[in-house]
């Protein structure tokens, strides 16, 4: 399981007193008014920022980060993602699970067989799907609903899942 999570990308300046526009990547976006610390990827690492104040409008957080106060300075931030702990994570209900979780993990079928490794997390209106990568490299997409979903222990970085008819035929 992960330490952080990527939460935003700063995608360009606001203003000229160093504020950024963050396009989130989180379900909330209200989620960054709570946020007091986080982390921008530089070419060095990860640097520990304190965020100082936040406007939420549209598709985009505008943020505020201390130390970051011309639009000079903020401008040097453009294209760089923001992460923060998992300690500042939103609590999730039982049974839910944050994606960067599951992505890596091993897939089994019910019947114990390796079905591949969980490659990605789809976004779908109705209920979000699962795309397991076989070992031969064939994608099996697999819906997140009771039927298909077993069993989820992202400590194990373990998934039982229950294939339906026609699953790897698709």
């Amino acid at each position: 399981m992960t330490d952080r999570f990527q939460v935003g990308v700063i995608a360009a300046t606001h203003g000229i007193r160093g504020d950024v526009k963050v396009f989130p990547l989180t379900d909330d976006p209200a989620r960054f008014r709570k946020l007091k610390n986080a982390y921008v990827e530089t070419r060095d690492g990860l640097k520990p920022v304190k965020i100082s104040g936040v406007k939420l409008g549209g598709k985009f957080v505008v943020l505020h980060l201390e130390g970051y106060d011309t639009i000079e300075e903020a401008s040097l931030l453009r294209q760089r993602a923001i992460w923060i702990d998992r300690k500042d994570a939103v609590k999730l209900p039982e049974g839910r699970w944050f994606i960067a979780d599951l992505i890596g993990m091993k897939v089994y079928t019910d019947e114990e067989e390796l079905l591949g490794t969980l490659t990605d997390v789809i976004k779908t209106g109705a209920n979000d799907v699962y795309q397991v990568t076989t070992p031969e490299g064939k994608d099996v997409l697999i819906p997140v609903i009771d039927d298909c979903i077993l069993d989820v222990q992202p400590e194990q970085e373990y998934m039982k899942v229950h294939l339906l008819p026609g699953l790897l035929d698709l």
